[in-house]
């Protein structure tokens, strides 16, 4: 049996568990998606969103781009954003990055990925860059990726809390409330670095939006 024969035999006997434990399962999840959480992940194939918060099928709307990085140009994030906020009217929106991220790694590098993995990574250097005494004031070099990836996540919720969708919300219906995680591949556990709301926004006046419609 080939690898991607397997896959789909694994589905079928998903399908097949899911039915035996309710037999309404699919008909009531063709129906509509209400999911209360929207999760801005780290592609890494180690950190499945479903898995890691134990959840099911139509719980979590998900987007996930290598290191987690929310980039204002990317209509791919943008686009999963606004329908999330804007149509499914999720309630939290979370950025979770992991300890060990291979994109942090390589950002931290002067190596050389070609012209769209340089593009890419350069948002992970900006970071680097902006907290560059704290870093390297920390000598082992893994403990010094780790905390990248927190000060990356922490970036990436405050770029979030810049957009127009966002605020637009938070003025409409004080929703949606913005998380920063950080999943560890070692012990299998969620840490939470940081949470915005409403009401406590650290945006700066610059990048607040006025009569948004």
């Amino acid at each position: 049996m080939q690898s991607y024969e397997k896959l789909l035999q694994n589905n079928k006997e998903w399908a097949s568990q899911k039915l035996n434990a309710d037999p309404h399962f699919f008909d009531q999840l063709a129906e509509t998606q209400k999911p209360e959480f929207l999760w801005i992940g780290c592609s890494d194939s180690r950190v499945p969103a479903n898995e890691v918060t134990g959840t099911t099928s139509g719980e979590i709307f998900v987007h996930r781009n290598i290191a987690n990085l929310v980039v204002h140009t990317d209509i791919n994030l943008i686009s999963v954003l606004e329908y999330a906020v804007a149509h499914l009217k999720v309630k939290h929106v979370i950025v979770c990055g992991h300890y060990g991220c291979g994109g942090v790694k390589a950002a931290m590098s002067n190596g050389d990925f070609h012209q769209v993995l340089n593009m890419w990574l350069r948002v992970i250097k900006d970071v680097y860059y902006k907290h560059k005494e704290e870093l390297s004031g920390i000598a082992d070099e893994t403990d010094r990726a780790n905390r990248l990836v927190e000060l990356n996540v922490k970036e990436q919720v405050e770029k979030l809390a810049k957009t127009s969708i966002i605020q637009k919300a938070w003025q409409e219906r004080q929703a949606p409330i913005l998380h920063g995680w950080v999943y560890g591949l070692e012990d299998g556990l969620l840490h939470s670095l940081q949470t915005i709301t409403p009401a406590a926004s650290p945006v700066d006046p610059i990048y607040v939006y006025e009569n948004l419609q």
